[in-house]
């Protein structure tokens, strides 16, 4: 069974924050002539890798709210220039909007397991989908969504 990551995406105020960054990031993996994906690097590595690889998936909090997931293509470890070890977070290209979950703050990335994990958001239904962002979350904070 798969496992999950969740971390804070610091620097965001939305899904299309974060989408936009991983485009960018994509697109740099491409012209540098390597598979589209993202990378994000964290201190700490992980002990479950192979749960994680398993079809696991980084959840992203965004001001305060599970709001997104990507795919966890692989998890590399390093050791950086200034002798402190280092894990690369390889990470799909699609940015898959989930439905919005409450988190509070913490340092880190936490596991995750399957069934702590919120649906996406288009397995809901795709009328959810059509309604802004902003009224979603405030739907999620009110317990409607």
């Amino acid at each position: 069974m798969a496992l999950h990551l969740i971390k804070l995406c610091v620097g965001a105020d939305s899904i299309q924050d974060l989408r936009e960054w991983v485009a960018d990031r994509c697109m740099t993996a491409m012209a540098a002539g390597l598979e589209p994906h993202s990378v994000h690097t964290t201190r700490m590595v992980p002990k479950r890798i192979e749960e994680l690889l398993d079809g696991g998936s980084l959840y992203w909090v965004i001001k305060g709210q599970v709001s997104a997931r990507q795919s966890l293509i692989d998890i590399k470890t390093y050791t950086g220039s200034d002798g402190i070890g280092r894990c690369e977070l390889i990470l799909g290209p699609e940015v898959i909007e989930t439905a919005p979950q409450p988190k509070r703050p913490f340092q880190g990335w936490r596991y995750l397991k399957p069934e702590d994990a919120p649906r996406d958001l288009g397995s809901i239904g795709e009328d959810i989908t059509e309604i802004p962002e902003h009224l979603r979350r405030e739907l999620a904070e009110l317990g409607l969504l």
